[in-house]
């Protein structure tokens, strides 16, 4: 469905969850590229600068690959700003998963592998509850991004 069913409680938790993650925006959303670029190789191939970069050391240096991650967060940021209001909601998810089907042609396989490693990033610093709080906005921006890939024909 296109409407969101968060309680006013798991807005709040999940708001709380997700700055400790924001205050770092370029550091975790570098962090969590990484990962996926290491632990995930073929997810480099859609990043033409980021191809020839074997070693974490050098991912984490990159501007690329940190203003992308970045980037990256601060979309998931407006996402989560506007949980309490599907349309805004849904403003900011469908344009992105339009362009990323369209444009990019990024696998949509590869948001559940971002949203993973973000909540086994916040599982790792601030604890379960953190990673629990989160995990709800995650699922509800993989399926409305997928929702956006099947009416783009994927």
């Amino acid at each position: 469905s296109s409407t969101m069913s968060f309680s006013e409680a798991e807005v709040q938790s999940a708001r709380g969850a997700w700055e400790k993650m924001y205050v770092d925006a370029e550091d975790n959303g570098t962090t969590v590229l990484v990962r996926m670029f290491t632990e995930h190789p073929d997810t480099k191939s859609y990043f033409t600068h980021f191809k020839g970069m074997d070693s974490a050391e050098e991912m984490k240096q990159s501007d690329q690959v940190r203003g992308h991650g970045k980037k990256v967060f601060t979309a998931i940021n407006d996402m989560v700003q506007h949980l309490d209001n599907s349309e805004a909601f849904l403003g900011i998810v469908n344009p992105l998963g339009k362009k990323h089907a369209t444009q990019l042609k990024i696998d949509p396989k590869n948001f559940r592998i971002i949203c993973d490693i973000i909540l086994q990033l916040m599982e790792e610093k601030f604890g379960g509850d953190c990673k629990a709080s989160f995990e709800k906005v995650t699922n509800e921006i993989c399926t409305h991004l997928n929702n956006v890939y099947k009416e783009e024909g994927w």
